[in-house]
């Protein structure tokens, strides 16, 4: 994939993903925004330590986290913890299993069509393992959100 259509594709993902965040509705973009913007710092994190230890490649040069990882974190993931946390909060087990579906789908079909298109490949971690890279993160923003709630009804 030649730079300028990963260029493309990476400001596609994050306008598509905020054009939907937006549809999700004010009074729960307010609610669940603190929670997801910490698992979001969180995942920016773990994902230069991924980077760092080469879990993953991205294919095109300039080989840089802006360039790669950035657009993932900032689009998508946003969206998908949004949209986790509307569908699925209140009940743990359907939080887990909504959040284990669409990091399913991430991580099974795309990462597939990401490597067939040359835009990342992983490295040092199987699927598997990526997807509880993934998954493990779920419980942590449930508790976020928990918390947060929590502190909201003892003011």
């Amino acid at each position: 994939m030649s730079f300028k259509s990963q260029k493309f594709l990476n400001i596609c993902m994050v306008v598509l993903s905020w054009v939907s965040v937006a549809l999700i509705g004010p009074n729960n973009i307010k609610r669940f925004f603190p929670a997801t913007m910490i698992i979001s710092i969180i995942e920016i994190l773990n994902g230069l330590l991924g980077k760092k230890r080469k879990w993953w490649v991205f294919y095109n040069k300039p080989n840089s986290f802006l360039n790669g990882e950035f657009s993932y974190n900032i689009g998508p993931f946003i969206l998908t913890s949004f949209l986790t946390l509307k569908l699925g909060y209140g009940s743990f087990k359907k939080f887990m299993l909504l959040s284990a579906l669409v990091h399913a789908f991430f991580v099974f079909p795309f990462t597939y069509f990401a490597k067939r298109i040359k835009l990342f490949s992983l490295v040092r971690i199987n699927s598997i393992q990526f997807f509880f890279y993934f998954i493990l993160k779920a419980p942590l923003l449930y508790l976020i959100q928990f918390l947060f709630e929590r502190k909201g009804k003892a003011l």
